[in-house]
């Protein structure tokens, strides 16, 4: 027998809504909660239940690296939190957080009563930390015409810091000696890249971090030479080393003529030879 689609609708309605009064609900006042470090924030969650009942309630937590770990289970906060965390009813307040803290929560109730015994929520925290100061890679030379990088980067943020490059004091794009347009910042990487640099780069370099918590940290300036290469030094030291190789080599050929490398065993057979040929003299005349 053919129904209408509104009377179908409303069947599937009805359902849901007798299995929602016949389970357990599990809800929160908030699934996404971002506090800065050192506050305090409320992972809230809240239950309603079919039959009045003594219901289990556990918390658990999956941090960044994916480990879970028990923070609250019977009727107790873990070691970790039990000096700076209180429950509030079913929801936890945590105080003095630290970016350790940062992940997902999950609020877990079951009530063996029910028809639907079991539910489960995440709540995600996320610590706000405010940038630490960025290491900076900057070289203290280059040569015009070569390509050259600088780089900067932290590790504490979060969210994850935006950088800046300055010049001389002046933020890079707005430097009113930077006539080389082949630079390119990166704000996600912080990276300061130059595909050719000039002698007009040259200036005291350094780097900001910022992600809008806290106050923005920058790395020790460093000065960056760009120097036009040196063809004629080039060509006259090349000159200098060649000579220096050419007169090695003659005074090798001279000495090597003159038996200075095999003197002493040439000097020692002549005198033995000659030793020998007056014994011989010697001997004959000693004959006759």
């Amino acid at each position: 027998m053919w129904l209408p689609a509104w009377l179908l609708f409303l069947g599937h309605f009805v359902a849901v809504c007798f299995w929602d009064v016949s389970a357990v609900i599990v809800e929160s006042d908030n699934y996404k909660v971002e506090q800065v470090e050192f506050g305090e924030a409320t992972l809230s969650c809240r239950y309603q239940l079919e039959k009045k009942q003594v219901i289990r309630l556990e918390w658990k937590k999956m941090d960044l690296n994916g480990d879970s770990s028990i923070v609250f289970f019977n009727n107790s906060l873990t070691e970790e939190l039990h000096k700076r965390a209180q429950m509030m009813d079913s929801s936890i307040r945590i105080m003095n957080l630290s970016r350790a803290d940062s992940g997902q929560y999950r609020c877990e109730v079951s009530a063996p009563l029910d028809k639907k015994n079991f539910q489960e929520i995440i709540i995600n925290l996320a610590v706000l930390v405010a940038p630490s100061v960025p290491v900076c890679d900057i070289p203290s030379s280059a040569t015009s015409g070569s390509a050259v990088e600088l780089k900067c980067r932290e590790k504490e943020g979060n969210p994850a810091s935006e950088y800046k490059w300055f010049r001389n004091g002046v933020p890079i794009e707005r430097s009113a000696k930077t006539t080389n347009s082949t630079f390119k910042v990166d704000r996600k990487t912080g990276t300061l890249h130059f595909n050719t640099v000039t002698k007009d780069d040259t200036g005291e370099y350094y780097c900001e971090a910022s992600n809008a918590i806290g106050n923005p940290q920058r790395c020790p300036a460093k000065r960056m030479q760009v120097d036009d290469l040196n063809l004629a030094g080039i060509i006259s030291a090349v000159v200098i080393i060649s000579l220096v190789i050419v007169l090695c080599g003659c005074g090798v050929c001279y000495a090597q003529r003159r038996g200075y490398f095999s003197g002493g065993k040439s000097k020692k057979e002549h005198n033995s030879a000659t030793q020998a040929e007056n014994d011989f003299k010697h001997t004959k005349s000693f004959v006759i």
